[in-house]
């Protein structure tokens, strides 16, 4: 992915994100100026992969030929922009970002890569000089503050020792973690008492937060280029102390053959040999790129001594929803299955009355446990687990039993953080309370419920039916087709009032939660799952389809909300209060794409009729080549260069939102592409 000639406004609107396998990333626009506070070459965690601090913002590069100074970078201020970008020939990212920069004849390349399961990255300079006497001087901007935050105004206190080019360096008082720097040649000049004022974020603007912010500047690195020299110049920042040895070239030729091992095990290539040449070079650049992308998000936490999924980039942690939603797609695709072990022991280390939790505190690690579904999503990934290795052991040995005790404490009743789950006499499942928000909608502003879902959700009660027919299946299994009997009982209790109280026959859908008419997009679930608690060819399971494909489908994903319906919004825009006022009430989200692609393929997998099973078959190939043609271009060419958003506008020209790198838009807009290459 390569971008050339690139204008100012642009290249601020594109993005790229690389990462370190314990939640700490690099990230910036291509034209590197940073337009976000989470933006920065080094976002470090202290207790990966949590408390994720800013350490260096950036490094600005100049370079001076025969007396005559060139700035390299672009930085923007309220009443100032540097022009550095003018001088940019291309950006390009496929493993990492690299930036060539032209000054007259004079061509500079640089090289951006963190060390994997290390809180270090380096930067890689070649500089080829002409006729010239050269100086390159590389400036670091540093920091020392959570990333969530801004150090608006504010006054550093550093502290800093240099021993041959290496620095420690130590940023206010408070800091436990020195902050490490190291260039392979030069001279360091130390700055006292600069910094830079006021670096201005857009998209922080445009996020209703305060924008501005200062940084620190300690000095700056001059190396000296000789007349037709070809220079190679390596800079690395850390948390670690051991860098001296660090050679940039080393640790990007390491990474590029960690993700050539990943394409090679995930053995996805296969499927391209009979493919003709040009084909074979698309598919294998495709397979490539997912599996760079794929990666941001697997993480490991070295408190469980196991590995997780990041939900999204650059704000979010660990989900338990979110890791199950993306876990196919993620692991299981890509033939990840130890990594997919790990990630399944992860979600039941902290198992509390039945619950999964739905994600730990990013300062604390405590278990948070406002999800009613985290815990039922376990029981479809551990089915498809043993569908993609064929492992029961695994899961007889570690996740059976407890299993049995989540049936049973949903069916008792659960309240701890006011949860308020139980299995009613209905054979129905309720959850929530008017002030509790545990589905996946679950935006709130203070005590106001934005999208109040508390009551017997669709999704829900589709889940806990097909939670309790997996549980028969490994009964019989694991133990005997005797006891297996309870949960089909259950079952079929669950389905039969699930018909009679969910069917909307006015509105030619299912309710969204028992009384509440509004269209969404969670109805999908009751044909989507493994086992689907309506049958995908009856009239009802056919007539929510079309209902959802009509009022809820566009190119993009589905809407949360149906247009017509009170309060939809199909704009993501403003402050905070604006933002999760439209969060579920009408934005596209492209994961429930997943969704609607699995109720394709369920009806296709039960239609006997010819022609009724062409007509599927059609809206099958339709589907899927919309999703190839938006989303390879979108990964190419979008807002986030390798990756994909969160969510999207409603409404033309459907412009990306939301996170800008998110897993289950990943897992799930992939998982479909390369089950129909």
């Amino acid at each position: 992915m390569k971008f050339e000639n690139i204008k100012f406004d642009e290249g601020l609107k594109k993005e790229w994100i690389i990462t370190n396998g314990i939640g700490g990333f690099a990230s910036s626009s291509i034209i590197g100026a940073n337009t976000r506070r989470y933006h920065g070459l080094l976002v470090a965690p202290l207790t990966p992969p949590a408390r994720r601090f800013l350490i260096l913002s950036k490094v600005d590069e100049s370079i001076e030929l025969d007396d005559k100074k060139y700035d390299l970078y672009t930085n923007i201020c309220k009443n100032y922009i540097s022009e550095g970008y003018k001088h940019l020939v291309s950006f390009e990212k496929e493993y990492i970002p690299i930036y060539t920069y032209q000054v007259e004849d004079v061509i500079i390349k640089k090289y951006i890569c963190m060390e994997y399961g290390k809180n270090t990255v380096t930067l890689f300079y070649q500089i080829y000089n002409k006729n010239h006497k050269a100086k390159l001087t590389l400036t670091p901007i540093i920091n020392f503050r959570d990333f969530h935050a801004d150090s608006y105004n504010h006054n550093f206190e550093i502290k800093q020792e240099e021993n041959n080019r290496k620095l420690k360096v130590i940023v206010d008082e408070e800091s436990s973690f020195p902050i490490y720097m190291n260039v392979s040649e030069g001279k360091y000049i130390k700055h006292d008492n600069d910094s830079f004022k006021n670096m201005f974020y857009i998209e922080e603007e445009k996020r209703g937060f305060r924008a501005e912010e200062n940084h620190a500047i300690i000095g700056r690195y001059e190396i000296d280029i000789e007349e037709n020299e070809t220079k190679e110049i390596t800079f690395v920042a850390s948390l670690e102390e051991n860098i001296e040895q660090v050679e940039a070239k080393k640790i990007i030729n390491k990474e590029i053959v960690r993700i050539g091992e990943l394409v090679y095990n995930s053995e996805l290539n296969e499927n391209t040999k009979n493919k003709n040449e040009e084909q074979q070079k698309e598919e294998i650049e495709l397979i490539r790129n997912y599996i760079i992308a794929s990666d941001n998000f697997v993480v490991y936490r070295p408190s469980f001594g196991l590995h997780t999924i990041i939900a999204g980039y650059p704000w979010f942690l660990d989900w338990g929803r979110d890791t199950l939603i993306s876990f196919e797609g993620l692991l299981l695709k890509t033939k990840r299955y130890e990594i997919a072990k790990e990630v399944l022991q992860t979600m039941i280390r902290d198992v509390k009355f039945g619950l999964v939790p739905n994600g730990y505190s990013g300062y604390d690690n405590r278990p948070l446990y406002n999800s009613v579904d985290s815990s039922l999503l376990l029981f479809e990934q551990i089915i498809k687990y043993i569908e993609y290795t064929k492992d029961e052991k695994f899961i007889k040995d570690n996740f059976y039993e407890l299993l049995k005790t989540i049936i049973e404490s949903y069916e008792k009743g659960i309240d701890i953080d006011n949860n308020n789950i139980y299995l009613d006499e209905d054979n129905l499942i309720y959850s929530g309370t008017e002030q509790t928000q545990n589905t996946w909608m679950d935006a709130k502003i203070g005590n106001y419920v934005v999208t109040p879902r508390n009551g017997k959700a669709v999704e829900i009660n589709s889940m806990w039916y097909n939670a309790l027919k997996i549980m028969e299946e490994l009964t019989i299994k694991f133990d005997n087709k005797n006891n297996s009997l309870k949960y089909k009982r259950m079952a079929d209790k669950c389905q039969q009032t699930f018909l009679e109280k969910f069917y909307n026959k006015k509105r030619k859908c299912l309710y969204d939660v028992i009384g509440d008419s509004k269209i969404r997009p969670n109805q999908l679930f009751s044909i989507s799952l493994t086992y689907p608690i309506l049958n995908p060819k009856s009239d009802i399971a056919q007539e929510m389809f079309e209902t959802v494909t009509k009022k809820l489908l566009n190119n993009y994903g589905l809407k949360t909300l149906a247009k017509g319906e009170e309060n939809y919004v199909e704009v993501y825009e403003g402050d905070s209060f604006r933002r999760d006022m439209s969060y579920h009430q009408g934005i596209t989200w492209p994961w429930l794409l997943g969704l609607y692609y699995n109720g394709l393929k369920n009806m296709l997998k039960v239609e006997t009729n010819k022609t009724k099973r062409q007509a599927i078959q059609k809206k099958y190939d339709t589907f899927v080549e919309n999703v190839k043609t938006i989303f390879i271009k979108e990964f190419k060419e979008g807002k986030t260069v390798g990756g994909l958003s969160e969510l999207y506008d409603s409404k033309k020209p459907f412009e990306s939102k939301g996170t800008v790198n998110q897993a289950w838009s990943i897992a799930e807009v992939f998982r479909i592409i390369l089950e129909n290459k």
